[in-house]
């Protein structure tokens, strides 16, 4: 394990994002400095923090769900697997950092949305399909047959959904996927694979992406049972800290540096509150299951503490400066779209491909998947080439959320189609692609998506069309990926015709 190399990884994907930011900030719509300034400041903090936090779930959370994955199996218990299984998902879904800023954002906009009430359906809808995921691969059912009639189901359910909402299920669908919920569900399901009977390196895919469909089935009953509208407006608690920031009186620096500083107990809490039940499902794995060596649980309880600081820092650089200014520069942008018309839109359309194709090189999860992708397949599946598709994919669904964000559009226009293809090449692509497509589709939308480009186009919206607009952009990136990751696959097919299926 390198550390050096991991911030070398996470400095590489951050720093050009910032460049971007940077250079659009101080020459084509200005910025304010002293945002610009916490915005630099929110960066260097991002990338300390993401390092810390991969060295973490190296360290701890990774084996520990690999480690409750195969002892479960091992215990031939079916029943237990599936009811640990919905109380690890629901759990960890509870505590999601990424999933307590969606609801306050879905409720900033919907204010009569119930935010524990939101929290708890999405975290039950992972749960029972962590309970799905991990039954089809033990009874070694077809991943394409179960995500085939997955998403059925959901579309179907689409139709009789408040419009409203639908970009807000399938949202939630990728907010679920954060830098907690990804790695651990990742490792049990790479566990339960490593000791199935006839496994293959195919079948350690796919359990993220069955997850990913739990959330958006279960936010589409909510909203049907629902079925109101509400109210426009976008505030979140961390853009009222820096209002407030900015009105008081103070020197420079002090301007600079106290909006970290005023969101320091928040993020704490919302730290304390991902890592601890985690912690606590290990205290009781460990007792009853795992039964690991003093030396095991020390290295574990060292990536614990990693990941905990990581993760804090991280949040901290994110809501303290980062994610502000992504909202500010998609305003502007939006706003000389709408007034001046002509170039501005290909400004604001282009700057959304070139975000997209860097910004998910940045999420701790995509790491966390491209390594695992590249481990079990020895090699052969190389994480550049990986990252490259990824990229790609993810530059054309923001670049669409541009596009929908300024104009306004029915989101239905995109996701259907564009899930109709993915499922369609199902057929041609190897299961291992199809595997790690919709794996991919749910990591690429992790926090820096839940917070910089979610804010990024909330703020383009609010020129073009409403508050309303802005979600779905979380939806589209976690739906792109599920197309270009399968075309790689039938590429790298064709490249070697022996590839296994």
């Amino acid at each position: 394990m390198n550390l050096f190399a991991k911030f070398k990884e996470t400095a590489v994907s951050v720093l050009p994002i910032m460049g971007i930011v940077l250079v659009l900030g101080l020459t084509v719509v200005p910025l304010d400095k002293i945002m610009l300034a916490r915005f630099f400041l929110g960066g260097l903090l991002l990338i300390i923090g993401l390092t810390i936090f991969l060295l973490g779930v190296d360290l701890g959370i990774q084996p520990m769900g690999e480690r409750c994955g195969a002892e479960l199996t091992k215990k031939k218990n079916l029943p237990l697997l599936l009811f640990c299984a919905f109380v690890i998902g629901f759990i960890v879904t509870a505590a999601e950092p990424d999933i307590q800023v969606f609801g306050d954002q879905v409720k900033d906009v919907f204010s009569y949305v119930n935010k524990i009430v939101l929290t708890f359906t999405i975290a039950a809808g992972v749960g029972l399909f962590i309970m799905l995921g991990l039954l089809r691969n033990v009874l070694n059912f077809s991943l394409k047959i179960t995500l085939l009639i997955c998403y059925v189901v959901l579309f179907t359910l689409v139709f009789f959904a408040p419009e409203s909402f639908i970009g807000i299920a399938f949202d939630s669908g990728g907010a679920t996927t954060g830098p907690m919920t990804v790695p651990f569900i990742m490792a049990l399901g790479l566990g339960v694979a490593s000791v199935r009977a006839k496994s293959d390196s195919g079948s350690s895919f796919g359990l993220t992406g069955v997850v990913s469909v739990g959330p958006v089935l279960a936010v589409l009953i909510y909203a049907i049972i629902l079925h109101s509208t509400g109210a426009n407006g976008f505030s979140s608690e961390f853009t009222e800290v820096i209002e407030k920031t900015n009105q008081t009186d103070g020197n420079l620096l002090q301007k600079i540096i106290l909006p970290f500083h005023y969101i320091t107990g928040t993020v704490l809490h919302e730290v304390l509150m991902s890592i601890l039940p985690l912690f606590g499902l290990f205290i009781i794995f460990q007792i009853t299951l795992l039964h690991m060596t003093k030396r095991q649980v020390v290295r574990l309880l060292i990536g614990f503490v990693y990941a905990f600081i990581g993760l804090f820092i991280f949040l901290i650089g994110v809501n303290g400066g980062f994610s502000q200014a992504g909202a500010e520069l998609g305003k502007a942008l939006g706003n000389n779209a709408i007034t001046k018309g002509g170039i501005w839109y290909a400004v604001l359309i282009v700057t959304g491909l070139v975000l997209g194709a860097i910004i998910v090189c940045a999420e701790p999860a995509v790491w966390v998947l491209s390594e695992q992708v590249e481990s079990v397949s020895g090699g052969t599946i190389k994480r550049k080439v990986l990252l490259i598709f990824l990229s790609t994919g993810t530059a054309i669904a923001i670049g669409l959320s541009m596009l929908r964000a300024v104009f306004g559009f029915d989101l239905k226009y995109i996701l259907i189609p564009g899930y109709a293809i993915a499922l369609f090449l199902m057929i041609f692509s190897p299961a291992t692609f199809t595997g790690i497509a919709f794996d991919s589709g749910g990591v690429a939308s992790g926090p820096l998506t839940s917070t910089f480009v979610l804010s990024f186009t909330i703020g383009a919206s609010s020129s073009g069309s409403n508050g309303s607009d802005s979600f779905g952009v979380i939806a589209l990136v976690a739906m792109m990926p599920l197309i270009a990751i399968q075309l790689m696959g039938i590429i790298f097919k064709k490249k070697t015709p022996k590839g296994g299926n």
